[in-house]
């Protein structure tokens, strides 16, 4: 796998351009910053001038620390009881969605002798976590008193639908500020709405700070923005050819046979690998500037592409699964659409026995 630094960093200007000069940029860097390797990202983005960097748990951030990432380090997740010791120690800030979670980094706090930094998040229509919006009169009172002993420093939601319905997010924009409004936080306190999507269609609603992913690694955003730098290239190379005769059966299950004769080649990668194992049959793949399809079910270490229009394929060949060759090019929204997923998981799924070459 080719990535590369410069498209990252391209990708993060044009979400800094989009948010605005009043808005710091904490870029997500959770899951191995989206399976690319997270040491690596960090190195590419600190010189950029980021606030700060999301992970999704307390070890992820602790792993930043330890790479003597100086900037504030944000776990986006609820904490599951028992870490809050560790999070404290590691000096993250963490998001607190329910008062027993403030109570426990109370007590962590002062059992440690150290300020516990937080991040409250109010829940506007995701569902999964944070304070309640829309019953705000309920726990605004107990939430301000549970907050006394900490340090307050930001405020925040999740938006659920920026990538395909913008007026979700004026709607969800409505109930946070409202929120927001009887919770009346300090004016220290760093507010934060917007994901890649969110930026491009409502930047608007920038605030103080803006939260960028998938954007960032190459993953389309939406439709109101430019389609991002391509970060990611997926390659491997032909180990066998095979001449067949019509009618010869292909792969697990023999869900292909050769219509005429037709010549194959053996790509080295598999679903063992994190290629989609649905790109069997649908798929494709580009040899020598030309686009080949994919036959047959994808193995766990091998996958088939019909190459009889590239008679001039050889052994070592690159086959290039996600990125450019020649003229055509193939996105990484693309592979997941034909796999019926998102480029998040197209990402995060390649495996550690795919090279993680930075270029």
């Amino acid at each position: 796998m080719e990535i590369r630094a410069d498209a990252l960093r391209a990708n993060l200007d044009r979400i800094r351009r989009g948010a605005g000069p009043d808005a710091v940029v904490i870029p997500m860097v959770k899951a191995d910053g989206y399976g690319l390797g997270v040491e690596e990202v960090v190195a590419a983005l600190s010189s950029e001038g980021v606030h700060g960097f999301g992970v999704a748990t307390v070890e992820e951030g602790k792993r930043l620390c330890g790479l003597g990432v100086a900037v504030p380090v944000l776990v986006l997740s609820p904490l599951p009881p028992g870490t809050e010791d560790d999070a404290v120690a590691a000096g993250l800030e963490v998001s607190v969605s329910n008062l027993e979670t403030l109570a426990r980094l109370t007590a962590a706090a002062r059992r440690s002798g150290r300020s516990a930094r937080c991040h409250v998040e109010i829940d506007t229509g995701m569902g999964r976590a944070g304070f309640d919006a829309q019953t705000v009169g309920s726990w605004a009172p107990a939430l301000r008193a549970a907050l006394d002993p900490l340090e307050w420093v930001g405020c925040f939601t999740h938006l659920h639908s920026a990538d395909s319905d913008p007026a979700s997010v004026d709607a969800q924009w409505s109930l946070f500020r409202a929120a927001l409004d009887a919770l009346s936080p300090p004016s220290e306190v760093r507010v934060h709405v917007l994901n890649s999507a969110g930026v491009f269609c409502r930047p608007a609603y920038a605030s103080s700070a803006v939260r960028p992913g998938i954007y960032l690694y190459g993953g389309a955003a939406g439709d109101g923005g430019r389609p991002p730098e391509p970060v990611v290239a997926l390659r491997a190379r032909v180990v066998h050819l095979r001449d067949a005769v019509p009618g010869t059966p292909l792969g697990y299950g023999s869900t292909y046979r050769s219509v005429g004769r037709e010549r194959w080649a053996t790509a080295s990668i598999g679903y063992g690998d994190g290629l989609p194992r649905a790109l069997g049959n649908r798929g494709s793949a580009l040899l020598r500037g030309r686009r080949v399809p994919i036959v047959g079910r994808i193995s766990m270490d091998v996958t088939v592409v019909d190459i009889s229009h590239v008679p001039d394929a050889q052994l070592g060949d690159v086959v290039t699964f996600v990125g450019r060759d020649g003229e055509d090019e193939i996105r990484v929204d693309e592979v997941a659409a034909l796999a019926d997923t998102i480029s998040y998981e197209i990402l995060t799924g390649l495996t550690a026995r795919v090279a993680r070459i930075w270029v």
